[in-house]
């Protein structure tokens, strides 16, 4: 094996920038033009879907709907619709929307945390007789406002993803309904979002959603209120507009990719899998790019709180992110979502140097000026990478940013670049 040493430059990527210039005011203006085409009682009592998958600046998008609903005589209020997530307790769903800075004295007004839910009724189409869970606050509010981002899902692909259906689907049907829903598995998703979420509308106060769409700097971009007969619609043109703006690797193919950090607040699954080309997920085939051979991820986020699902995507992983995992709230969540493997915590190395030792004993180099590799923040930081100098010669649409400096540790065995 080479002895020399692994060479990297530092790179900067143009993603779209485009944001939404005063978004409380937008928000509050697209809640009025919903109010303006819904049939809502005088002072109703309206529900305001809260979720867990760490929409950029939730609390100020929350707040300005309660703002707007307030403005027009009504009485909100938000509740938790996040499915399994928080381990499917409302101390678990408190803790985690804390963490998201989501708390009733920045969104002004109260917050239901609850795992209880009601029966309101069976699916028909596309898939039949699946019982259909709403959050008992969303069934018996005098209307309900789905809000939520819209963007491409980390386990499955089709017409609705991660969104406004799924939400109505799988969120508002807590850990009940997300069990039951993911009892079908991941090829049957898509399908099974569909046939839930009709039910929701028809039989629920649904007054509309306010979707997000985000650039790749993960800020607002578009934000819509979507009247619920427009959902369907609305939500399958705007995931394909999600699509375009979402950040991407320069290269396709990877001998190591280094994620230094991973976790729920940066992916439902930690790392996201539209980014690293890795689903893991039975039954499913595998993206066709981009194609790592080695995947190793590096810590935990603090806001994960210790769940680290999507830490079995990877192949190595340190000792300080395996001690870092909340193993009940990791299991709830992959046991629910049928994915075990995510839970599956990789070869754990002491340090960060050890971690690429093994690496290159994995892939026996003969000279690292032939590796390719990449080293990223986060799978939501791709502005800004590392990239070595072979895998810098092959990406395209890339400004060098500084001249090429040698992989290094510190005392402690973490990795230093420049």
């Amino acid at each position: 094996m080479t002895t020399d040493v692994l060479r990297m430059v530092r790179v900067r990527q143009r993603f779209s920038a485009d944001a939404v210039d005063d978004l409380p005011a937008t928000v509050r203006a697209e809640v009025d033009r919903l109010l303006a085409s819904g049939n809502v009682p005088q002072g109703a009592r309206v529900a305001i879907t809260a979720g867990s998958r760490g929409m950029a600046r939730a609390a100020e998008v929350y707040r300005a709907a309660v703002d707007a609903l307030r403005a027009a005589g009504h009485r909100p209020f938000l509740f938790t619709a996040m499915g399994s997530h928080g381990g499917g307790t409302a101390a678990g769903q408190r803790d985690l929307l804390d963490s998201l800075g989501v708390i009733e004295a920045s969104v002004g007004t109260e917050i239901s945390c609850s795992a209880d839910v009601v029966d309101i009724g069976h699916t028909t189409a596309p898939v039949a007789d699946l019982p259909v869970l709403a959050a008992r606050e969303a069934a018996e509010a005098d209307a309900v406002l789905v809000v939520n981002r819209v963007k491409p899902h980390t386990s499955f692909h089709g017409t609705y993803e991660s969104g406004v259906m799924k939400m109505l689907s799988v969120g508002m049907g807590r850990a009940r309904g997300a069990s039951m829903v993911h009892r079908l598995g991941w090829g049957s998703m898509e399908q099974a979002v569909e046939s839930i979420a009709d039910v929701v509308l028809a039989r629920l106060p649904v007054l509309g959603a306010i979707a997000v769409v985000e650039n790749a700097h993960e800020q607002p971009a578009l934000v819509e209120g979507i009247p619920a007969a427009d959902i369907r619609v609305r939500e399958a043109a705007l995931l394909d507009v999600a699509r375009e703006r979402m950040p991407y690797l320069p290269v396709d193919d990877l001998d190591l990719c280094v994620v230094l950090e991973m976790g729920k607040d940066i992916s439902g699954t930690g790392m996201d899998t539209n980014i690293i080309g890795r689903l893991r997920v039975q039954g499913l085939p595998e993206p066709a790019r981009p194609r790592i051979a080695y995947l190793a991820v590096l810590d935990l986020t603090e806001a994960s709180h210790g769940n680290a699902t999507g830490v079995g995507l990877a192949d190595f992983t340190t000792q300080r992110l395996a001690d870092s995992v909340d193993r009940d709230a990791t299991y709830v969540n992959c046991l629910t979502s049928g994915s075990p493997v995510r839970a599956a915590v990789p070869m754990t190395l002491p340090d960060d140097r050890a971690v690429f030792e093994a690496v290159w004993q994995a892939l026996k180099p003969e000279r690292m000026g032939d590796v390719r590799a990449a080293v990223v923040e986060s799978t939501l930081r791709l502005d800004e990478l590392w990239l070595s100098e072979r895998s810098a010669g092959e990406a395209k649409d890339i400004e060098v940013v500084g001249d090429p400096v040698a992989v290094g540790f510190d005392g402690t065995g973490r990795l230093r670049l420049g």
